[in-house]
């Protein structure tokens, strides 16, 4: 499957900012069954490359003189659904049994897990349809800052949320697990947005799942970067000194060729 996407970020600032600093990582790479046909980043003000520790490419924004907004788009093509085997990790596995702060479990969130014990591919599969039942997707009840077991009470969320659910059932559990951001395509355009799923390692591989949807991840999915979390692996991050109210939008196309 070839995919065309287009993403644009937009922020705007009601009064001059005189410095920002953003972290990119928008920018996909070979492996894990997609190919990239073309990628490119514009952005207004001094981007500088780089691979992070987990691999994933990340362009530094800097801008330096007043400004009142900022804009981001990433595009181009990436084939899917190919016989590309992943790149080979760059930190050891056990980096992906640690907890973080979205990710550790509570009293809870352990219990649940608990139920999945000695996981096989199999077992994977019927805790991430439990998560579903007990997690169901909803928005507007958490954000970028919820962890897993807050998410677990509040018995409701989004793709990140269910991530992180996942992941912290996996590393109690003595599963490697990690974070993956990226994009998602559906044929009716109902779901076309930026997405989330999980990396379990399981018999020798990365086994992956996107919980949200119910089903392992395949060529509908685009990926992005990994981490231990959201924040690892967020496709925008960053500070910036001045300015007063931020307004941002946030726009992702994705066709098929």
């Amino acid at each position: 499957m070839l995919l065309n996407i287009e993403h644009h970020t937009r922020y705007a600032y009601d009064t001059p900012v005189g410095y920002t600093i953003q972290q990119l990582r928008l920018t996909p790479q070979n492996g894990f069954g997609q190919r990239v046909k073309r990628w490119e980043l514009r952005v207004n003000g001094h981007a500088y490359s780089s691979l992070d520790a987990h691999g994933n490419t990340v362009h530094t924004l800097v801008v330096d003189t007043p400004h009142q907004g900022i804009e981001i788009i990433a595009r181009g093509e990436v084939e899917t659904g190919l016989d590309i085997p992943p790149p080979p990790s760059r930190l050891p596995l056990e980096v992906y049994l640690r907890s973080t702060e979205l990710t550790a479990v509570d009293e809870t969130l352990a219990q649940f897990a608990r139920q999945f014990s000695n996981p096989d591919a199999a077992t994977l599969h019927d805790m991430m349809q439990a998560i579903r039942d007990r997690v169901p997707y909803q928005r507007g009840i958490t954000g970028v800052h919820t962890s897993a077991a807050e998410a677990f009470r509040a018995k409701g969320g989004v793709c990140q949320d269910h991530a992180h659910v996942f992941i912290a059932c996996c590393r109690h559990l003595g599963v490697p697990a990690r974070y993956v951001s990226g994009y998602l395509f559906t044929a009716d355009d109902q779901r076309v947005e930026s997405h989330a799923w999980v990396d379990a390692w399981l018999d020798g591989v990365w086994y992956s799942l996107d919980v949200s949807s119910g089903q392992r991840a395949n060529g509908v999915h685009v990926r992005l970067a990994t981490g231990l979390d959201y924040r690892d692996a967020c496709p925008i991050a960053g500070v910036r000194l001045g300015g007063s109210r931020e307004q941002m939008a946030v726009h992702v196309q994705i066709s098929q060729q």
